[in-house]
């Protein structure tokens, strides 16, 4: 018989990875100590009506924060040696308040951003422009211009123009 067709999206991704919601809420809560957490969840609500996408994203981001820099104190370091403002205390003080998600991509924009600086971009072979006509070119352009656009009327009204400038 035909193997079982794995479900893609969000759900297919948490039974595959996790078995079931529940698992992937608990894999998140490891996370939700003052290390990494900013308390900002609907306390009624809590993890468990949270969609399993956001989970998904939570838990990959959290797990690549806790490996790479261990707290968000460090993560929060690493941005302000990045931006060269470590003696900033306003601005890490105004980090201090942003989720881990957020510092995260903060962190990563702002690499990506100086990496690209710090490359040299590759010289453009350019084409160099033709010469500027001549200001006596265009008076004849425009001349002959008038001509044609006069040689392509009918002949009567050929006859009364040259008639008119007479």
């Amino acid at each position: 018989m035909n193997a079982p067709a794995r479900k893609s999206g969000p759900l297919g991704t948490v039974k595959e990875k996790f078995g079931d919601k529940s698992k992937l809420v608990a894999a998140v809560k490891e996370f939700t100590s003052d290390e990494l957490w900013v308390s900002r969840t609907n306390k009624g609500k809590g993890l468990d009506h949270v969609s399993n996408a956001k989970l998904l994203r939570l838990y990959e981001t959290f797990s690549t924060v806790k490996e790479k820099f261990g707290t968000r104190a460090k993560l929060i370091d690493a941005i302000l040696d990045l931006e060269k403002r470590t003696k900033d205390d306003g601005y890490k003080t105004r980090l201090g308040g942003f989720p881990v998600p957020r510092l995260y991509d903060l962190y990563r924009s702002t690499k990506k951003r100086l990496d690209a600086k710090a490359k040299p971009k590759a010289a453009k072979p350019t084409t160099p422009k033709p010469p500027a006509p001549l200001k006596g070119a265009k008076k004849a352009a425009a001349k002959k211009a008038a001509a044609k656009k006069a040689s392509s009327k009918k002949p009567a009204a050929r006859k009364a123009a040259s008639r008119s400038k007479k």
